[in-house]
Formats: structure tokens, sequence, C-alpha cells
């Protein structure tokens, strides 16, 4: 499998998780069982579409395929798509971001700080970073700190990143411990801490015992989270990955999202299961995702 084929296949698994779990946001899987309906129980329509998790990460697509990163190309590609009303359910700390800089201020000094800067923004954008050779640790700091002003926010971001170039360097191969790679490389932070706590839970608890850890949009919830549920690909497939994320509630997209990103990088575009590839090939911005998707494989070195 070459390093071509695993970035499709983390893009588009990546959009596949966001897509299913926006239908789901913030919903909590109950059991009715024991609850008596007056007439014919209703059932929630279901609608697949992509939010900000995979616009942004199409924005840093072309950012990081235009030319090389720098955090001022990256704002203004966000500031673009915005305008552009290319970018759905943005949280607090990229619009107050979007909109500071729009207003003259810095990049650096844009947006948000502290506890309200502490999102899973940075994370659910950076995995593109990874299929990239020439990247550096400032660089993920920068293309977190542009909306998300915060050591968790990043340290999240970095976990992600990490994950995702564990794969490309062949030092996970999804049957040995990813958690064991990535834990000494993140700073002193909660998002270190709780990925601790999940390793050393070990990896037979199932997602919904994990999620009970949390799995809201908090970035020290939703990471770690997102990454155990990715090492799970193996034993259960994609398919059954993203129903036990989306049934743990949550931050169900981001979640999905993120799970599906790594998750994809691991296993490439063929063992992507056919149904959930045309799910998404019928939403309108299927062609727009694929049209970045091989535009940036082209970038790719």
């Amino acid at each position: 499998m070459d390093s071509l084929d695993q970035f499709e296949a983390c893009i588009i698994s990546g959009a596949i998780g966001d897509a299913w779990g926006s239908s789901y946001e913030n919903e909590v899987e109950t059991d009715d069982s024991h609850i008596y309906y007056l007439g014919k129980r209703s059932i929630k329509q279901r609608v697949w579409s992509i939010t900000d998790d995979t616009q942004m990460t199409l924005a840093t697509c072309e950012v990081l395929s235009e030319s090389s990163f720098t955090p001022e190309n990256l704002i203004n590609k966000f500031i673009e798509y915005y305008r552009s009303r290319k970018l759905t359910g943005i949280g607090a700390s990229t619009l107050k971001a979007i909109l500071d800089t729009e207003a003259g201020i810095h990049w650096s000094q844009a947006g948000r700080i502290g506890e309200f800067a502490a999102g899973n923004g940075g994370a659910m954008r950076i995995a593109p970073f990874a299929f990239f050779s020439d990247i550096t640790r400032q660089n993920i700091y920068e293309a977190c700190k542009v909306t998300h002003r915060n050591d968790e926010a990043f340290s999240g971001a970095l976990a992600v990143f990490l994950s995702i170039k564990a794969i490309l360097n062949s030092e996970w191969n999804g049957n040995n411990n990813l958690f064991d790679i990535i834990i000494p490389e993140i700073p002193d932070t909660n998002i270190k801490d709780r990925l601790i706590e999940i390793n050393s839970a070990g990896n037979n608890s199932s997602i919904s015992e994990i999620s009970k850890l949390g799995n809201n949009g908090y970035v020290v919830n939703s990471v770690p989270f997102a990454i155990y549920c990715s090492t799970k690909i193996i034993d259960l497939g994609m398919e059954e990955m993203f129903k036990q994320i989306i049934s743990s509630g949550g931050d169900t997209d981001t979640n999905a999202s993120i799970a599906g990103q790594i998750a994809g990088t691991l296993i490439g575009t063929k063992d992507i299961p056919q149904e959930l590839i045309s799910k998404l090939k019928k939403l309108p911005d299927y062609q727009w995702i694929k049209q970045i998707i091989d535009t940036t494989k082209q970038k790719i070195s």
C-alpha cells in the first residue's frame, strides 16, 4: 500500500465518519424497549452531510498543495471558505479567529484563548499534514494556534498527527500498541494523562466503556477516545467501528471523523466498505472532496 492510497483512504474515511456521525451528534442511544407507544413509533430520518470536520480538512489540503505551509495561508483559506459558505457548524473558537483575523488582528493573537479554546477543532483538520515530509512540530503548533490558542488543543492535534505518522512510518500495524508509540511524544498535558489512562485500561476495553471517560467536544475527551476507537479497526471493521462510536453519543461527527482518518490510513481504500463509499458518493459535496484529494495527491512527497 502506498502513501497516496493511504491519503485518499484517510480523507474518504474521515468524510464518511463526519457525514454519518453528523446525523447523530450529541444524541445518546437509549433503551426504549419498555416504553409503550400510542400508535406507531416515529423514526428519525437520518441524512448524511459533511460538516466543518471535512470542510476544514479539505481547506488544509488546499493550503498544503498550493505552497509551503504558513499559518497566514491557512487562516486566510479558512476565511475564504467561510465567506464562500463552505463551512458548516464551525465552533466558537474557529469563528472568532476568522472574524478577528479579518478585522486585522494578527493570526497569533486572534481567536479565543485558554479553556475557551480547548476544543477539538485543531485536531479534526490536522491529518493532511502527516502526509507531507517536511512538516515540523512547530508547523503543527502554528496550524492549531490559528484557531485554538491552547496547549491541550495542540496536544490533541499532535496526537492525531503522530498516530497517522506511526502508520506511514510502519511503526503501527494495527496489531501492536499505538498508545505506547505516541504517548512519549506528547507534552505533559491532560491529553497525555487521558491517553495514559486509556492505555492502562487495556486494549480489550469496548468503545462504549472508554466513552464513559468522556467523548464530547472538549479535546481531552474527544481525541484520546477517537484514537482508541481507531485501534479497534482490525477487530471491528470500519462500519462496526463507526456504529459503536455513534451509539456512544457525544461529538459523534468529529469523533468518527478523526477515528476514520486514522483507521482509513491503516487499511487503505480497498478495505473501506463499498456501501459506505456509495453513500458518500451520493452527497453533493463528493466531487469536490474527490477533486481536492486528487489535486493534493499530486503534491504529496
